[in-house]
Formats: C-alpha cells, sequence, structure tokens
C-alpha cells in the first residue's frame, strides 16, 4: 500500500490498513503508516477509542487492533455465491456471531469499471442492514481470497463432485483438483469461479466421515471453532501453574467440600459444602459454601492464554471429545478440583435461613482439598439408600429449565439402556454421606423452599445424550436421568451466582449479567391466539412472569395437547445473553444474575471474577514461581482492569455470539449421532412426535431419541392443505384434519444421513393413528389418495 499523505485518516482509511496490514497493527503502525506527528498522534488515539467504542474495532491492550466480531459499520467481506440474477452474495471474513455466517447481497455501483465479482473475491465494504437482511455497500476490491466448502467426495463416472455437508447448500461442485483425495472422503475443498462453472479444489483429506469420532470434527470445521491452541498460549499453560499461590488465602482443606459432577465430567470446577448454622441468630438455617476453580489466578488479563479465552468464549462439548476454552494443563489439572488435591479456589460463602433465601455473603481466596468427585448416581444413591423422598422438583442448570426424560416409545428401536451408577473418581466413600451428602441435603430442603416460592420457569425439555464405547462408535442416544442430585447443585450454584451479581452492585463494580429479558409482546400475541385454539384464554394486560407459563401447563395438566403447548410456550421466550447492563434474569425469576460457578469453560464467569477481586481486594502477591525461576511475562494483576471495564459492552456481545456458535455446533453434531444410530432402521415405523410445521410439510422427532426429520406436504395425498400461521398446523381443506405442534404420531423413516444430521419420514399407509381434528367442512373425512403424488398447497403467512 503506498504511504498516504500526512493528516488524520479517516475510519475507512484506518479500517482498510488494519485489514490489508501483513502484521498486526497498533497505534504506533498505524501512526507511522499515515506519517502522524505531535498532536496528530494524540488525535489519533482519541479517534481509535472513538472506533472502538462504536463497535468498528477492538485493541489488545491498546497495541494491536483487529475488528470486532459480529457485521461492524466498515469490515472485509468474501464472496460466497452469485445469484441467477447476477447479484453477489458475500459473508464476513471474520465472523464470531450467532448461528451460520450472515449472507449480505453486494449492491455493486452502475457504471462501475473491471470484471463482475466472483466467488472467492473479497472487498472491503460499507455495511447497512435494510428489512430482514444486510446489504453491502463495496468501498475497494481486496486480493482474491478463499471460499472454503466443506462436504464428501462421490464420483460419477471419470469426475469427483463434491456434495456439501451444510443442508443449506444445494449445489453440488465439480472437483477440479482432488489431490490425494478420493471418493468417500470427508475434504475441505476451495471454490471457485462464477456459476456455472463453479468448481472445487481438496485443500485437506478430512478422512471417513462415517468413521467413529468423525461428527464432531466436521462442526468444528463449519463453525470454524478454534481448536488448536498457538505455541504462545502452550507455553505460558506449562508454567502459570507453578506460580505461587501467595499467603493471605482462607485454609478450607479441612472442609469435607465435594464436587457432583457428571460421571463423563472432563472437568471439575465447582465444589459445594453445608452445615447446620450454630448462630442463634440463624436458628434452623444453614451456612454453606460454594468454592469455585481460582481460574482468575493463573490467566491474567492481556496474557497469551487471556487473549485465546476471549477468542474461543467457552468450552464446546461434543459426545466424543471437548474444545476446552483453556489449555488441557489448566482445564483438565491445575484448575480442575480434583480429589485429594490442593486448590487455589475463589470460595461464595452463604448464609442460608430457615425460610430458604439467602441472608448473607462473602466471597474469598481459599484453599480447598476437595474430599470426593461424585458422580450425581452415586450421590443420589447415598441418600436413597438413607432416606427415600419424591423428587423436589427443579429448575435446569443456570437456565431454569427440568430436563425430564420423555415417555417410553413401543417402536422397534431397541430400549433405551440403563447405566449403573457411576464410580465417583477413585471410589466412593460413603462415609461422606453422614458429613457431607446429609447437610447438603438438609440445606438444599431450604434453597428450594425459596425457589418454589419464587416460581421460576418450569418447563419439561428432552437432553439426549450420546453414549459412545471406547472406540468412539455409538452405543445408544438416550435421554439424561434427571436426579435430585442435578437439582441440588443447579441451586447451589443459581445462589452463588446471585450472590456474585448482588456482590458487585454493592460496590457498584462492573458486572457482567447473564440477561434474560421477558418475551416481547409480538410473541405474546402470537401464543394468545395459538392457545385460543385449544379454548385456552391469555390476557395480554397481566404482569407476564415465569409463572404465568407454569400456571397455563398446571391447567392442562396431562391433556393429548401438553406436548405440543409446552413447545409453543418454549418458543415464546428470547434467547439469554451476557451484557454490563442488567435486564434480570425473567426464566429464573431473578432480578439480578450473573455466571460465577464455571470459569474453566465460560469467559463470562473469569470476568465475574476479576471484578470481584478487584471490587473486595482479593489481589495475590507479586507473581513468582514455586521451586525457584522467573515468572517473566505473567501479568501481575488478576483484578478485571480499566480496559476490560470500558469495553465490557463489546465483551458481552462477543461471548453471546460465542456461546450461540457453540449451542449449535453441538446440536447439530448430536442431530448426526442421532441420523448415523437410527440409519440401522431406515424402513421402520417409529413413534415420534411433530416439533415443527411450515408450508412445505411438517417436522417429526423420535420419541426419546430425537432429531428433526421431515415429512413433505406432497406425501400427504391429494388434499389441499392450507397452512396456518396462528395454529402452526397444515389443515385439510376438506376433512379439517390438522397436522400441528405436539402431535404424536407413527411416521415410517425412509432416509438417515448421517453426514448432515437430516432425516426424512412418510406418513405410513393403514396405520391406526390419525390426525387432529380442527374441524372444517367435511371433518368427518380423512385424506385419501395415492401417498406420494403432489399436493397443491395453499398458505397463510410463513415462508415457503
Amino acid at each position: 500500500m503506498p504511504r498516504p499523505t500526512p493528516g488524520l485518516p479517516s475510519r475507512d482509511q484506518i479500517l482498510q490498513f488494519i485489514t490489508t496490514s501483513d502484521t498486526p497493527a497498533g497505534k504506533r503502525e498505524i501512526a507511522r503508516h499515515f506519517g502522524l506527528q505531535g498532536q496528530e498522534k494524540i488525535s489519533l488515539k482519541a479517534l481509535l477509542k472513538d472506533m472502538a467504542d462504536e463497535g468498528l474495532i477492538d485493541s489488545e491492550r491498546g497495541r494491536a487492533f483487529h475488528q470486532m466480531g459480529g457485521i461492524p459499520k466498515v469490515t472485509v467481506l468474501r464472496v460466497t455465491d452469485i445469484t441467477d440474477e447476477g447479484v453477489a452474495l458475500a459473508v464476513p471474513e471474520s465472523w464470531h456471531g450467532e448461528g451460520a455466517i450472515p449472507q449480505l447481497r453486494v449492491k455493486e455501483q452502475r457504471g462501475r469499471k473491471g470484471p463482475p465479482l466472483g466467488v472467492g473475491d473479497r472487498l472491503l465494504a460499507r455495511t447497512e442492514e435494510a428489512g430482514r437482511g444486510w446489504i453491502a455497500h463495496p468501498l475497494k476490491k481486496l486480493a482474491r481470497g478463499e471460499e472454503m466448502v466443506l462436504g464428501i467426495l462421490h464420483r460419477e463416472g471419470d469426475r469427483l463432485w463434491l456434495k456439501p455437508v451444510d443442508k443449506k447448500e444445494r449445489r453440488e461442485l465439480l472437483v477440479s483438483d482432488a489431490g490425494d483425495a478420493d471418493a468417500g472422503d470427508l475434504v475441505l475443498a476451495q471454490k471457485a469461479g462464477r456459476p456455472p462453472r463453479i468448481t472445487a479444489k481438496v485443500v485437506e483429506r478430512l478422512g471417513d466421515p462415517f468413521a467413529p469420532r468423525s461428527f464432531s470434527l466436521v462442526a468444528i470445521h463449519k463453525f470454524e471453532i478454534p481448536d488448536v491452541f498457538p505455541d504462545a498460549v502452550i507455553e505460558e499453560a506449562g508454567i502459570v501453574p507453578r506460580l505461587d499461590l501467595g499467603e493471605g488465602r482462607e485454609d478450607l482443606r479441612h472442609l469435607p467440600v465435594v464436587a457432583i459432577d457428571p460421571v463423563d465430567a472432563r472437568d471439575h470446577d465447582d465444589a459445594i459444602w453445608a452445615t447446620p448454622d450454630d448462630d442463634p441468630a440463624n436458628t434452623g438455617g444453614f451456612r454453606a459454601i460454594v468454592a469455585i476453580a481460582d481460574v482468575a489466578f493463573y490467566v491474567r488479563p492481556g496474557s497469551a492464554l487471556d487473549r485465546e479465552a476471549k477468542k474461543r468464549g467457552n468450552s464446546v462439548y461434543f459426545p466424543d471429545r471437548v474444545v476446552p476454552m483453556l489449555p488441557e494443563a489448566l482445564s483438565a489439572d491445575i484448575c480442575s478440583l480434583k480429589q485429594n488435591e490442593d486448590r487455589a479456589a475463589m470460595v461464595c460463602h452463604l448464609t442460608v435461613r430457615a425460610d430458604g433465601n439467602v441472608s448473607g455473603w462473602r466471597f474469598t481466596r481459599a484453599l480447598v482439598r476437595i474430599a470426593a468427585n461424585i458422580a450425581y448416581e452415586d450421590a443420589q444413591a447415598a441418600i436413597d439408600a438413607l432416606t427415600p423422598s419424591p423428587p423436589l422438583g427443579g429448575e435446569g442448570r443456570g437456565e431454569g429449565a427440568v430436563l425430564e426424560a420423555p415417555s417410553g416409545t413401543s417402536s422397534p428401536l431397541p430400549p433405551l439402556p440403563t447405566l449403573s451408577p457411576a464410580s465417583g473418581g477413585e471410589g466412593f466413600d460413603f462415609a461422606l454421606t453422614e458429613t457431607a451428602l446429609k447437610p447438603l441435603w438438609a440445606c438444599w430442603a431450604l434453597l428450594a423452599k425459596a425457589r418454589d416460592r419464587r416460581e421460576p420457569l418450569d418447563l419439561d425439555l428432552p437432553e439426549r445424550r450420546v453414549v459412545l464405547d471406547e472406540m468412539g462408535r455409538i452405543l445408544s442416544v438416550a435421554p439424561r436421568e434427571r436426579l435430585d442430585a442435578h437439582r441440588l447443585v443447579e441451586d447451589y450454584m443459581i445462589a452463588a451466582n446471585v450472590a456474585a451479581a448482588k456482590a458487585l452492585e454493592a460496590k457498584k463494580a462492573p458486572v457482567m449479567y447473564r440477561d434474560h429479558e421477558p418475551p416481547s409482546r409480538e410473541k405474546l400475541v402470537a401464543l394468545k391466539d395459538y392457545l385460543a385454539t385449544f379454548d385456552l384464554e391469555f390476557a395480554l394486560g397481566q404482569v407476564v412472569r415465569p409463572s404465568t407459563f407454569n400456571h397455563i401447563l398446571t391447567k392442562i395438566g396431562e391433556r393429548d395437547e401438553r406436548p405440543q403447548i409446552m413447545e409453543q410456550v418454549l418458543r415464546t421466550q428470547t434467547q439469554a445473553y451476557y451484557a454490563p447492563a442488567n435486564t434480570g434474569h425473567f426464566g429464573l425469576a431473578l432480578g439480578s444474575y450473573a455466571h460465577f460457578t464455571s470459569p474453566i469453560r465460560r469467559y463470562a464467569d473469569l470476568l465475574v471474577h476479576r471484578s470481584l477481586v478487584g471490587a473486595y481486594g482479593l489481589e495475590a502477591g507479586k507473581p513468582h514461581l514455586r521451586g525457584g525461576g522467573r515468572a517473566d511475562g505473567v501479568a501481575p494483576t488478576t483484578a478485571l482492569t480499566g480496559e476490560e471495564a470500558e469495553r465490557m459492552p463489546a465483551l458481552g456481545e462477543l461471548i453471546s455470539k460465542a456461546e450461540r456458535r457453540a449451542m449449535e455446533a453441538e446440536r447439530e453434531t448430536i442431530d448426526r449421532y442421532v441420523a448415523a444410530y437410527l440409519s440401522q432402521h431406515v424402513g421402520d415405523v417409529l413413534d415420534t412426535r411433530i416439533t415443527g410445521v411450515q408450508s412445505f410439510g411438517f417436522f417429526a422427532t423420535v420419541e426419546g431419541f430425537g432429531g428433526d426429520g421431515l415429512v413433505p406436504v406432497s406425501t400427504l395425498g391429494t388434499e389441499y392443505f392450507r397452512y396456518d400461521e396462528k395454529t402452526h398446523a397444515l389443515i385439510g381443506e376438506e376433512s379439517g384434519d390438522a397436522y400441528t405442534i405436539g402431535q404424536r404420531l407413527k411416521l415410517r423413516l425412509v432416509e438417515a444421513n448421517p453426514v448432515n444430521g437430516s432425516l426424512r419420514f412418510e406418513l405410513v399407509e393403514g396405520a391406526s393413528h390419525l390426525p387432529m381434528r380442527r374441524g372444517g367442512p367435511g371433518k368427518d373425512r380423512r385424506p385419501t389418495g395415492r401417498r406420494g403424488r403432489p399436493a397443491n398447497i395453499r398458505h397463510r403467512g410463513g415462508k415457503r
């Protein structure tokens, strides 16, 4: 790039320099490139701060600048497709946002000279939101880049073709260069050319797509999840475990603190303890401890570990592997609360009154020695052996949803396996039942009473668990069992999370809240219209609380319509997110809520820990290594820095998007495993439940296993079906029969594709099930005609 004339550059000029620079660009490099001197450098600093506040750029401790996640106002785009009308479609070259990468329509200037844009072209563009989409206005065409696609090779004659694994990619690509890959291989390829001559060049062979442990690899590549730690991060991860823990830590190693986790947990970042309170002012109450791994001590602001953790945002959990936020030297070792090992912890001390309310809290840095790592099943078995009792109920861990197993299936699928109790680390010491578990359960009984008075959102949501053998092969897909032990841990974690938020508020310190806003009026109106079809009233003028939805579900009891109404209530809720502005947590019915309990796997929790360190003077001493050696390069502070505090809004947005990316990757991977498992049952008639309805057909899931599959409307017979958006139903014009969300029916599985996780079903001729009756002309008739004959569709609203 030629050197510009001196003078303060514009925002666009700075962005162009940052995005085209071959090396990291900081204030010094920008000033040198634009020939700035004296007062101009001071003005540049102010301009860069404004650009960071506006979300145009991100800075790393004032040195290296790069573009923010999401869609900035000015950014680099890569052309991925050309429509039949010749319009270029592009995506951000760097994207860490929600779900799939957004696609922008490039609005090229009239009379523009030079060849039209093609797939793989890169451009610096100004972006704007238009209606439901985005438009890009090119500023400058950049050096050509690569458009990558993940797919499977197959041969037709003497040619190889690439079939993308993404269900949204409908076009197969002719392979121009396969390298050492062959038909059947999963590959990463580079797209080139313009329609109709777009080709693919294989750049990496990933192996057999149907081999064990391949399904998570597909998601890692598709969502561009960082899964390899840079050398600098690995090097630092080898040094920080040797940091001296310093003086002044509270010594809690004499307490029987226990960590209760899933049997297959790879890291242990929380442990709990409780005892009856001997304070006469708190008769019948308890003192409790929630000990959390002191990750902030090892991962310090501005360090290589910190930068990588911030980029990842969270750990991503797949059935066969974890892509951790932190290297294993920390996540699975020094920061993991392991049995009989001394560990640094950030501890929340809680005072629980007899009515279950938390009346006080304090935070300390401490040393703990975990008495046992106990599996949920073992903890529950130990308690049940003493005092069997009915479940107390509760909400999902940190999010307010009950995760109960769905009803069984009468399909020809094999029965769901019953897992034997877990071993619990090195073996569960049942002496801990008296000293640790019984007091924990007694204190939890009080917390549960307070939670029941609060009435958080209580939805039954199935959670699937893929069980693999030691070779990574699928043994089963089963719902996770929901135990009181799960609810107990959740309620302790929620209490600590609330305490962290309120403790920081008391000091007027920065808080990264976990916000969950009430449903929008638009969604409430849609729910009202939907409930009216079942003769259920829903007043829009009332103050909507979580209990409002709980009462709806209580009112319908165990009616057949319960599953579909519950699905619609769930769709009414908003997506939780991270932000420094408090809007409360609607689902948990809490006014202040933050995530404090999982800093190994969530960057948001790490920020909350740092803020607590600064607010309550919990800073450790100057860093030095145990056993000698220098701690050069280790940041002296473990508290939240001023720069981090200023950037909390941008950080909240980035980690919220990283969380949604992880959720989508995990969900898609589970779908692939489910499809692989069900591929053995193609042709079988299965018990299913409808999970979604569109004008082109409906989606159904296999009861007890999950995985959504399509039933095309063209296979429903010769009757006209219309899509009713209010009731989310396909309704027969003549019979009045309807297919709607939540409805159970038997379907034949005709296709299960493990590569993209898709299923396809069809109705069963002569099956005893009937569609639901919704009234209308000819309501005594049922759909007839030859299955598979296309039907004419009328739809009201929605998309085809």
